[in-house]
């Protein structure tokens, strides 16, 4: 049990949990209702949409299968290993913050499945971009 808590094995944690966010996105335009949402837009507007949103999710997968595969790479301390996680310390972090200072909250407040949904992802932004930085801050 306490080899679940080592920076190594949060950092493959991390890298499972982003491998399956980037699997999710294959049902969450049904979950959030694009399909209704989008039928209003043009042919351009829904097909950029969903290509972004599968470049999203190709993204999430590959950022995920860095510390999934490489864990004790990254915390070697070299070079390529330490820049990697200061590029997946700024671009969660960033990820964090969009989730207070972007999506405003009339998006989820009075809706509890979206309340819970922001609460979740809250909660996993925050793990992931501190446990890259905890990697970052170690290694330097």
């Amino acid at each position: 049990m306490n080899q679940l808590f080592t920076l190594e094995a949060q950092l493959r944690l991390v890298g499972a949990a982003l491998v399956g966010m980037g699997l999710f996105h294959a049902v969450l335009p049904r979950i959030v209702r694009w399909p209704a949402d989008l039928t209003g837009t043009s042919l351009l507007t829904r097909q950029i949409s969903y290509v972004h949103l599968f470049f999203v999710a190709l993204t999430c997968a590959l950022l995920g299968l860095l510390p999934l595969c490489l864990a004790p790479d990254l915390l070697a301390g070299t070079r390529l290993g330490t820049a990697l996680l200061a590029g997946q310390t700024l671009f969660w972090g960033l990820r964090w913050l969009f989730e207070f200072a972007v999506f405003s909250p009339k998006l989820w407040r009075g809706d509890p499945a979206r309340t819970a949904a922001h609460l979740g992802l809250s909660v996993l932004w925050t793990w992931v971009a501190a446990v890259f930085a905890l990697a970052l801050w170690r290694v330097l």
